[in-house]
């Protein structure tokens, strides 16, 4: 096995997504108790994921973790944790994999609470969505999150938000909130495959936030119209928003793992492997190479047992294989195979 390798910076943007669940209005559908999520269309013509849905995100940027955030926070909210509670435990062995990732040390905002803010401000940016809690006013213990009344001016916020993400802190200081951090928990982190060169490679890290109710959203059409499908079906295992919220806040100690997703090139088509997939091989050269192999799909899978993998048939159509047990009282998704009607 090779050591870890240490690309240069450049070569991975430090990301954060949003995954909002949301009860229905009322009176709700049957199941009483069940849950929304909001999904975002990218326009056709993005250099990344063109046409994909897509939970909001974008890459963090130096006001994310700016200085100013400290006074909007105070008195209430102070450094390190904010208000966040202990911070989760590191995985109990070395993450693989490792890398060089560019880090400001002069940030006043440590990572939990810079990436949630850049969360909370892509999530405006891309559907006008505002996840503020009014200063001074602390959540209360397991309290659903609650989104903030769209404000007068709301499209000129957010263009000017697209063109700096700055004056995200100045819209929170013209309403006296600050963003809501606290509704916000960690779900994930998942680096970008290896598909090709040049290609975008992103480390993102995912957060649930579960809504009392669907936040009124308004998709910037500007900018929207084979990890999203993954997340997507391991929430499908939870029948409830209280039961999802409840997951979320008692995991909350346990720590993520950053997943590597390593694409296996068949004779037929494409697979994705993930952690404790038995052809999963944690090799660092991984980072910038895809595995390959002379065999087809349906040859691999009658001769495997171990699976956490995904089969890519096309760009909108995926199978799940899931054998293994999760890890740090997480949960993975149930196994789901598309019929062979739909190929």
């Amino acid at each position: 096995m090779s050591g870890p390798l240490r690309p240069a910076p450049s070569n991975w943007r430090r990301a954060a997504s949003l995954v909002m669940a949301a009860g229905w209005p009322p009176p709700p559908p049957p199941p009483a108790d069940g849950f929304r999520l909001l999904l975002i269309q990218r326009a056709s013509n993005q250099g990344f994921m063109p046409g994909a849905h897509v939970f909001p995100g974008g890459v963090l940027d130096a006001a994310d973790s700016s200085t100013d955030w400290l006074q909007l926070f105070s008195p209430h909210h102070r450094p390190p944790r904010f208000g966040l509670g202990p911070a989760p435990a590191p995985p109990p062995r070395a993450a693989f994999p490792m890398l060089g990732v560019a880090r400001n040390d002069a940030a006043a905002l440590p990572d939990d609470v810079a990436f949630r803010i850049c969360a909370i401000r892509e999530a405006f940016e891309e559907a006008g969505v505002l996840l503020l809690r009014p200063r001074g006013s602390p959540p209360a213990a397991r309290e659903l999150g609650r989104a903030l009344e769209p404000p007068p001016g709301l499209a000129a916020w957010r263009a000017r938000v697209r063109r700096d993400p700055r004056y995200f802190l100045r819209l929170c200081a013209e309403l006296d909130c600050t963003p809501d951090i606290w509704a916000l928990h960690d779900w994930s982190n998942w680096l970008t495959p290896f598909l090709r060169r040049p290609g975008r490679r992103f480390d993102t890290s995912f957060y649930l936030c579960c809504l009392r109710e669907p936040p009124q959203s308004f998709p910037d059409l500007a900018e929207v119209v084979g990890c999203q499908f993954y997340e997507l079906r391991r929430l499908d295992g939870f029948s409830s928003l209280s039961g999802l919220h409840n997951f979320c806040l008692d995991r909350a100690l346990e720590g993520l793992e950053r997943w590597l997703p390593i694409t296996l090139l068949t004779a037929d088509g494409m697979l994705q492997l993930f952690p404790g997939d038995e052809l999963y091989l944690e090799d660092a050269k991984f980072l910038e190479h895809s595995m390959s192999t002379e065999k087809k799909i349906e040859e691999l899978m009658k001769e495997g047992k171990k699976f956490h993998r995904l089969v890519i048939h096309d760009q909108h159509l995926y199978s799940i294989y899931v054998t293994v047990e999760a890890k740090y009282k997480h949960v993975y998704p149930k196994s789901y195979v598309v019929g062979k009607s739909h190929l």
